[in-house]
């Protein structure tokens, strides 16, 4: 079954079979009918704005921080256990096949979120893989965050709700992951905040090398 997200979102090459290149770069373009889409490449002959650039010394806002990535985590905060990465593929399977998602997607999030560390925990008090702060865990049925299938199938689900939300953009819905929907929608785009430019850059280097991997 192809995903939604996958269909409709606005970042080129995500439709095509091959992947695209990781380019940090995102614009904010205007369609014929007068939508607007972002994508990682100016498409000629339409009006596009660049809304976030690519830059290696930016630095996280705490202010910014939804769930959990680029802050300091009290417990659990490096692992020098290299099979982390492939220990949750059964359950990253799962969760993409029930919500509908992509696995390379819910990987990449996971990625930046935790470097698939089931035990960290942020500043601001998100837990475990997909980083998830308790008020979200609850409303996701999260009942323990730092079980492994509680916490991807939470952090999926979640996901899945903003993709539908913003009709399945890519980019707003990482955004929103970070900085929160009420701030997507107030600034009608990615948030100005640098620790949430810096994330959607980093989910999508992610999102295209893992989704590079998968491509036969």
């Amino acid at each position: 079954m192809v995903s939604r997200l996958l269909v409709v979102v606005g970042i080129a090459g995500l439709i095509v079979g091959t992947a695209a290149p990781a380019r940090a770069d995102i614009y904010r373009c205007k369609r014929a009918d007068g939508t607007q889409h972002y994508t990682n490449i100016r498409e000629p002959g339409r009006r596009c704005q660049l809304v976030v650039r690519s830059s290696k010394r930016s630095k996280p806002r705490a202010s910014a921080k939804k769930t959990g990535s680029g802050t300091k985590s009290t417990r659990g905060n490096r692992s020098r256990d290299p099979a982390r990465y492939s220990r949750y593929n059964s359950l990253i399977g799962e969760a993409a096949r029930l919500y509908q998602l992509p696995e390379s997607f819910i990987r990449a999030v996971m990625r930046v979120e935790s470097d698939f560390n089931p035990t960290v925990v942020s500043r601001a008090g998100a837990m475990g893989l997909m980083q998830l702060m308790p008020k979200t865990a609850r409303s996701m049925g999260v009942a323990d965050p730092f079980d492994a299938r509680q916490n991807i199938h939470g952090g999926a689900r979640y996901l899945r709700i903003l993709a539908n939300h913003f009709k399945g953009d890519l980019v707003l819905t990482v955004a929103a992951y970070n900085a929160g929907q009420g701030a997507v929608q107030r600034y009608n785009g990615i948030p100005p905040y640098k620790e949430t430019q810096r994330y959607v850059r980093r989910v999508l280097k992610h999102y295209y090398a893992y989704r590079g991997e998968s491509t036969p």
